[in-house]
């Protein structure tokens, strides 16, 4: 697995997580995964640090703790009022290590003066140090996690002497208009599966744009948000620069 000059490497931990399978979820229940998805991931570390100018790009997970499960009955509203008894399947006492780096957002030009790789990648770090930016969830907003930093491979996991665990076929990630890079994703909202294997532990995902085009499908139409000087809601070079020196 090749290591990236901007690699960031942390340990991301909870009491429980919820990675809900997508075909669980049309009766209003949920179950989850036995292991993280790749959006799962990017949306932690982009809580730990976000600008639209760099795409986080998650390369493994390695799971330490054993998979556990456990259901509760969870009061949800229903579409003909009142409310109804769901049941949630959650994952228990969760510990993962990480490894991740970025790649700019080419579809992002009006932030091109922003692209300092030593700045984003310091940043990073010190953010993971920090424990997030923001809150860290794991799946859902009721599964609180935190963060630290680790080194990748260290440490005793639960499957490290097995081989080669198959997970099946599952959700990896969505692609949102300002993240797109093939022509036909361009302006829409589209999400990707692929077929994951657990080998010693480790899962690699596969870059976003290795997907096959038969395992990628395009939801709807989705408009790319501006960011500039001019629109006054995000410069990206200069909003933020007197806090990042303070960082």
């Amino acid at each position: 697995m090749e290591k990236k000059r901007n690699t960031v490497e942390f340990c991301v931990y909870g009491d429980r997580a919820l990675f809900s399978d997508p075909v669980t979820r049309v009766g209003g229940e949920k179950s989850s995964y036995y292991v993280p998805t790749y959006e799962a991931l990017k949306g932690v570390l982009s809580s730990v640090y976000w600008k639209p100018t760099i795409i986080w790009i998650i390369d493994a997970v390695r799971v330490m703790n054993r998979v556990q499960t456990g259901s509760e009955g969870i009061r949800t509203k229903s579409y003909n009022g009142g409310n109804d008894l769901s049941i949630y399947t959650y994952l228990k006492d969760v510990r993962y290590q990480v490894r991740a780096h970025f790649e700019w957002n080419l579809n992002r030009p009006e932030l091109a003066g922003d692209r300092d790789e030593n700045k984003h990648h310091n940043i990073a770090r010190r953010m993971i140090d920090r424990g997030g930016r923001r809150d860290i969830f794991l799946g859902a907003r009721e599964c609180q996690a935190y963060v630290e930093p680790c080194v990748f491979g260290e440490g005793e996991g639960a499957y490290d002497d097995i081989d080669e665990f198959a997970l099946g076929y599952m959700f990896h990630g969505f692609t949102y208009a300002d993240e797109a890079v093939r022509q036909a994703e361009k302006g829409r909202m589209s999400l990707r599966f692929h077929h994951v294997v657990m080998k010693n532990g480790i899962i690699e995902f596969p870059h976003p744009e290795a997907i096959a085009e038969q395992d990628r499908r395009i939801l709807h139409e989705m408009p790319i948000k501006p960011f500039g000087t001019e629109l006054d809601n995000f410069t990206g070079l200069a909003e933020f620069t007197e806090k990042e020196a303070e960082l």
